[in-house]
């Protein structure tokens, strides 16, 4: 059997990467997908946790920025929508037979558990995928911060920044610019000095200071989940020091 490279991960999947082509919505052919890819790193040994995204279903900035809607208002709604993203992942995998909790930062009990770090550790260690959602709680924190924070508290060895359309770090935007420079590796300092995008400027602090890697890397090539924790080389490394 293939040996994984990492024991406790953080999956973040941004909304977008859930809608698929259509750009809005949950497709059901990528939740699968993306379920399916799950399950096949947990069959490896792999504790996974998942923090989603909910721009496919509301954007909070951009609500607040060209919907004149007030900024905390506008985030409160993302970061309901987030949930809505979480409970339909977690019906994808528990359709293929992988053990499910959704923790939800802001509390909605009827539906999910409310975030406790221990309870969620616990999950983890008994093997059950746990997905976070409602960001941090709080109003103008993104999702990749909150991923970051997660990470952070569950000792996770590695953020897998799943996207949709790139499959790792350019120093230009390679849809724009064909010839586009791929980095294979990159240091924390460089991303925030040169603004190269891979999280926010307060998600990539949090990880230098805590000394989590970032891996980004493509989520609609199928097996580039399992590629990621068997420490293939996929994608763009982010760390601390760079070899």
């Amino acid at each position: 059997m293939s040996q994984k490279k990492y024991r406790r991960v953080v999956l973040k999947l941004s909304g977008e990467a859930l809608a698929g082509a259509g750009g809005f919505g949950i497709s059901p052919e990528v939740l699968h997908s993306v379920a399916d890819q799950i399950r096949e790193i947990t069959q490896l040994g792999v504790q996974v946790a998942v923090v989603v995204g909910g721009g496919n279903i509301w954007r909070g900035a951009s609500a607040s920025g060209e919907g004149g809607m007030e900024r905390a208002h506008a985030d409160y709604m993302g970061m309901i929508a987030t949930v809505l993203n979480a409970l339909a992942l977690q019906d994808a995998l528990e359709r293929l037979d992988v053990v499910t909790r959704v923790q939800t930062s802001i509390e909605m009990r009827q539906v999910a558990e409310p975030y406790i770090r221990r309870r969620a550790m616990r999950h983890l260690e008994k093997g059950r995928v746990v997905i976070f959602a409602g960001g941090t709680g709080n109003p103008f924190f993104t999702t990749d911060t909150a991923a970051a924070l997660r990470a952070a508290e569950i000792e996770a060895d590695v953020i897998l920044m799943a996207k949709n359309g790139v499959d790792g770090v350019y120093n230009a935007d390679p849809q724009k610019v064909p010839t586009a420079t791929k980095y294979d590796s990159l240091n924390f300092m460089t991303v925030l000095s040169q603004g190269l995008g891979v999280m926010d400027a307060t998600a990539t602090s949090l990880c230098m200071d805590n000394d989590i890697p970032i891996l980004v890397f493509s989520i609609t090539k199928p097996g580039n989940i399992r590629r990621a924790v068997l420490g293939e080389p996929i994608g763009t490394i982010v760390r601390r020091d760079i070899e």
